[in-house]
């Protein structure tokens, strides 16, 4: 096979087929019916069977009122039942709106009335919480299902007596379990039609935008698809023999669409994982065999210090992705190392993107993946950088922020005009999202991350970036991880301070935070020098595993 360039492809113009997620996925040539689609805990399920789940499931639907146009919220982890809802709701035009199982009561009440959510999946151990405040929501019907569900009989049974023995749940006009709702199928003896458009809404996701207040986020039948059809063209290798490790969360835009949608599509299996443990990462990759393994930061550092890991070869890997938040260039030569040592020829690749772009924007694809960049603009994608306050556009090389135009681009925020126009910026060419992230093309029109624009630091008129001293930070083999926010101060305006986990070799080290002075005073301009050192034993993560540098904040605001 010719070895492409990734100037050759960046700019291919991607047809995006006037068609629905799910005929997308059925009408894929390379999805072969006698396949594995799914692997659950050891038990598979062909393309065949998923699609026959997805018609019973549809079928259902319909049977229950559901049409095209209502909305389904999906608050599960990755379980086969929230991949066949979310495939059934799409080819009977319904949209899906997925939330985080974990939400608090007031979360998960508050998107289900924005929303104006119908009918819902919802994991066992919420349902509680659902019951509570059902009656002040236009929900008229709720599945309650285990995480358990599709286990093996003697894993689904073992998983039953330490998970849901205290979920008290049962059936009645309101709420039914996952058997008896699949059983309506039978009220329904027609053949359903998929009728879903590129310009339907097909689902709703979350995110605090660029200002910060949740938003719900509509993306169309033809967002997803374009993102598989950019998939196609840089995976050309990709296929029926390989398996993807599932282990971000479906309510994520990065972990549905580069986890669950793409995969399928290309016909290769997926290996859904509902909880990850990162102590267990190695018995992941020794039981399943990944050929693809795709994370955030966190999960890569997880992988960098599992103990069990010294001799597990990786030789089974092709894709190594990394996204959801930037990878700093120490954590990825480190990675790079590991993947080494362990007999894997693949490199660890950086993609960027957001949820309003469908995910992946860029990607280190081809020889874009320079070390510290985010690779190019994916096929048919286009990157420009701006000064944020006037919205001219930057020579190469200058910083300023990141604005994005693609088929991934959103529909809009779900009746939010006032931030849709905040966020999408039309230069009389065309439309482009602003990203409020900041950062520089280089001469290949490679993208390199600095961070978010919200971060910047004001201190003394300069501009200073924390991402930027979080990287020489780390540079020092004292520093494990590190994490930089500004506190206001009376003179400078703002000054930066650092949050800094201590590799384990120098938790002894009495000086600490006097041999890292010294060194930000040698590899540091003075206005970018950390006001004080704050030890921890280990950074605040979201629920997604990215550094919460809101808890950081509330921190030196004590």
């Amino acid at each position: 096979m010719k070895k492409l360039n990734f100037k050759d492809v960046r700019n291919q113009k991607i047809e995006c087929e006037d068609i629905s997620i799910y005929e997308g996925l059925h009408a894929s040539k390379t999805v072969v019916l006698e396949n594995y689609a799914i692997n659950y805990f050891g038990y598979k399920m062909t393309f065949g069977d998923l699609f026959k789940k997805i018609d019973v499931c549809a079928k259902s639907l319909v049977s229950f009122g559901v049409r095209k146009g209502d909305v389904i919220t999906v608050c599960m982890p990755n379980t086969p039942e929230a991949i066949i809802m979310i495939y059934a709701a799409n080819k009977i035009g319904a949209i899906v709106n997925l939330v985080h199982p974990l939400s608090s009561k007031e979360e998960l009440k508050r998107t289900i009335i924005d929303t104006n959510s119908v009918f819902a999946l919802v994991i066992n151990f919420n349902y509680e919480k659902v019951k509570s405040f059902i009656s002040e929501t236009s929900l008229y019907k709720v599945i309650i299902v285990s995480a358990g569900e599709s286990m093996p009989s003697l894993l689904s049974l073992g998983y039953w007596f330490s998970n849901d023995v205290k979920i008290n749940f049962t059936s009645d006009e309101l709420f039914t379990d996952w058997k008896s709702f699949l059983l309506k199928e039978k009220n329904y003896n027609k053949e359903i039609r998929d009728n879903g458009v590129r310009d339907d809404a097909a689902l709703y996701l979350h995110s605090g935008g660029t200002t910060g207040s949740p938003k719900n986020i509509v993306l169309t039948n033809g967002n997803i698809n374009s993102i598989i059809s950019q998939a196609r063209i840089i995976f050309p290798d990709i296929g029926e023999e390989d398996n993807f490790l599932s282990i971000l969360p479906i309510f994520h835009c990065f972990g549905l669409v580069v986890c669950v949608c793409a995969p399928l599509a290309l016909g290769a299996m997926i290996t859904l994982i509902p909880q990850f443990n990162a102590q267990r990462f190695d018995k992941l990759i020794k039981r399943y065999h990944p050929s693809v393994i795709a994370g955030v930061p966190t999960l890569f550092e997880a992988l960098l210090n599992n103990p069990y890991m010294i001799n597990t070869s990786l030789n089974n890997i092709k894709y190594v992705i990394s996204g959801g938040d930037s990878l700093s260039a120490k954590k990825n030569e480190e990675v790079n190392k590991f993947l080494k040592d362990h007999e894997c020829s693949a490199t660890i690749i950086q993609g960027y993107g957001m949820t309003e772009t469908t995910g992946p924007a860029t990607f280190g694809y081809f020889g874009s993946d320079k070390l510290g960049s985010v690779g190019t603009g994916l096929p048919g994608n286009k990157i420009m950088i701006v000064d944020p306050n006037t919205n001219k556009k930057l020579k190469n090389g200058e910083v300023g922020e990141i604005l994005i135009s693609s088929p991934g681009m959103m529909k809009e925020y779900l009746n939010n005009k006032k931030e849709t126009d905040n966020l999408i910026f039309n230069d009389g060419k065309m439309r482009w999202i602003k990203t409020g992230d900041l950062g520089y093309l280089d001469e290949d029109e490679v993208l390199f991350y600095v961070q978010r624009l919200k971060r910047m630091l004001i201190v003394s008129g300069y501009n200073v970036y924390p991402n930027y001293i979080e990287e020489v930070l780390m540079k020092h083999p004292a520093v494990k991880n590190a994490g930089v926010v500004g506190m206001k101060h009376p003179y400078k305006v703002q000054v930066p301070i650092a949050f800094v986990v201590i590799n384990e070799e120098y938790s002894g080290e009495y000086n600490i935070v006097g041999i890292l002075r010294k060194y930000c005073e040698e590899n540091l301009s003075k206005y970018m020098i950390p006001y004080k050192f704050i030890i921890k034993d280990e950074l605040p993560k979201t629920m997604i595993g990215k550094v919460n540098y809101k808890e950081l904040e509330k921190e030196v605001q004590k």
